[in-house]
């Protein structure tokens, strides 16, 4: 028989394990991927070609999400320890290293791979853009699209 505090403890693991996995099917961040918002917008288009092609690391999420669903998780897991002042003392300790690490998890798996292109404008201008990889494999020489919307910039074919 599983008694009320394990059966609590399951269910805030399974509430952070479900968070953490919404928190992974943003938005894409490619030159393919766009918001419904973007849809019937008008994009200033410039064409130019790949002078290099480097790849990056793009960070993950950093929403309240992971850190308050850890640290439900830890004061749950932290009042479990000792009785009476020990179970609050506990209670607190483990909100606050579960808030820290739930963050860090959250931020660990919502981090993507990114590509920074590099493009000689037909002006002659330099233009580097990064955004996630989305298995476009720009090549040096290759003519591009650069396309330009309210602060944003994509490169495309």
């Amino acid at each position: 028989m599983v008694n009320g505090q394990t059966m609590t403890t399951r269910a805030v693991l399974g509430a952070l394990v479900a968070a953490l996995m919404l928190g992974g099917c943003a938005a894409g961040m490619g030159g393919r991927d766009y918001a419904r918002a973007d849809a019937r917008r008008t994009m200033v288009v410039q064409f130019g070609t790949v002078a290099g092609v480097r790849g990056v690391n793009l960070e993950g999420t950093k929403t309240p999400i992971g850190t308050v669903t850890g640290a439900a998780v830890g004061g749950i897991a932290g009042s479990t320890i000792g009785s009476g002042k020990g179970s609050a003392v506990g209670a607190v300790l483990g909100a606050v290293v579960g808030g820290m690490t739930g963050a860090a998890v959250e931020e660990g798996t919502t981090r993507k791979v990114g590509v920074e292109v590099t493009v000689r404008m037909d002006d002659g201008q330099y233009l580097a853009v990064v955004q996630a990889d989305e298995g476009e494999n720009f090549r040096v020489g290759e003519r591009v699209r650069i396309l330009r919307d309210a602060g944003q910039t994509r490169v495309a074919r």
